[in-house]
């Protein structure tokens, strides 16, 4: 167990030992020094002592450094498989493939499209929402293909995220659900909540008394049928704050839910082990936000799969 000590300077004469500490560790986080300290990792004079003790100057301050390496982060991963389709100084827009999670639930979890983004772009790890999200603009479910817009430096996180919440940038995805009565276009404005019953599901407020019980966020999918072959439907829909599960929710409360979607009671389809929805394009415009971008992602052949039949040349 590797172990750093830090002799307490004058200037740290009589300051509590977590703020200490915190100054001596260059690089480590409060949270990184509290938990360390809880767990009996840090040590005055080979002694353990309470955060709140007062250290001395020439005092010895010990820490090891396996506790204080636990922090959160995203393991950066150089070399793992990562498909980049936008570049430039301060965005990046990437692909991330069905199956992949788009960040770690746990610190030493790999094989995330983070993992591979901090891999290869390693001043993704100061940027996002919190270390394990590099750059992260959105995420995707694990078994939705497409397009991730990451940030490259704290300023195009900042712009990214407003035109996010104000609704600029552009999100469209490509679906394959039932086709029979499917209307050709609709709006599905339902609003949002917890699932009262199932922490894997949301719930869509379609009663006024689920509305006032749940206190749901507005969603809004707009859509259009692109394709029908067969049984199903090709459908592009339009969202510009997509909700955890939107889409599939929705289409799952108007009778149609997306092909391969088990957990919203989708159709199974031999051979294909995913649901079938796909993030085919991200854009924004607009000078006020310093930059634009306007990126697509054709259907994933496991998905075209569906329709046997080749598309009508126009």
């Amino acid at each position: 167990m590797q172990t750093q000590e830090f002799v307490v300077p004058e200037s740290l004469d009589g300051v509590r030992l977590d703020k200490a500490a915190l100054t001596l560790a260059a690089g480590l986080s409060r949270a990184q020094v509290k938990r360390a300290i809880s767990a009996g990792s840090v040590r005055v004079n080979g002694r353990f002592r309470p955060k709140g003790v007062l250290v001395a100057k020439g005092e010895v301050i010990s820490i090891q450094s396996d506790v204080l390496v636990e922090d959160g982060s995203a393991l950066a991963t150089p070399g793992a498989p990562l498909r980049v389709v936008y570049e430039s100084s301060e965005v990046l827009v990437v692909e991330k493939p069905a199956g992949q999670p788009t960040a770690p639930l746990r610190s030493d979890e790999v094989g995330t499209l983070a993992n591979a983004l901090v891999g290869r772009y390693a001043e993704l790890a100061g940027v996002g929402y919190g270390p394990r999200e590099p750059g992260l603009v959105h995420r995707l479910d694990t078994d939705t293909s497409g397009l991730v817009i990451v940030a490259r430096t704290a300023a195009a996180f900042d712009a990214l995220t407003r035109a996010l919440k104000a609704g600029k940038i552009v999100k469209q995805y490509l679906l394959v659900c039932a086709a029979d009565d499917l209307p050709d276009a609709s709006v599905i404005d339902f609003p949002i909540a917890k699932h009262p019953k199932d922490q894997r599901r949301v719930y869509p407020c379609v009663h006024p008394r689920d509305v006032m019980r749940y206190a749901p966020r507005p969603a809004s999918t707009a859509y259009h049928v692109i394709r029908r072959e067969g049984p199903w439907a090709l459908v592009e829909a339009n969202v510009s704050r997509a909700l955890r599960h939107q889409i599939r929710a929705h289409f799952a409360e108007i009778g149609h839910p997306l092909v391969g979607d088990v957990l919203y009671g989708g159709p199974l389809v031999e051979g294909l082990a995913r649901h079938a929805l796909h993030a085919s394009r991200v854009a924004l415009e607009g000078p006020d936000d310093g930059f634009t971008f306007d990126v697509r992602s054709a259907l994933p052949d496991a998905l075209e799969a569906l329709f046997p039949e080749p598309r009508a040349q126009t």
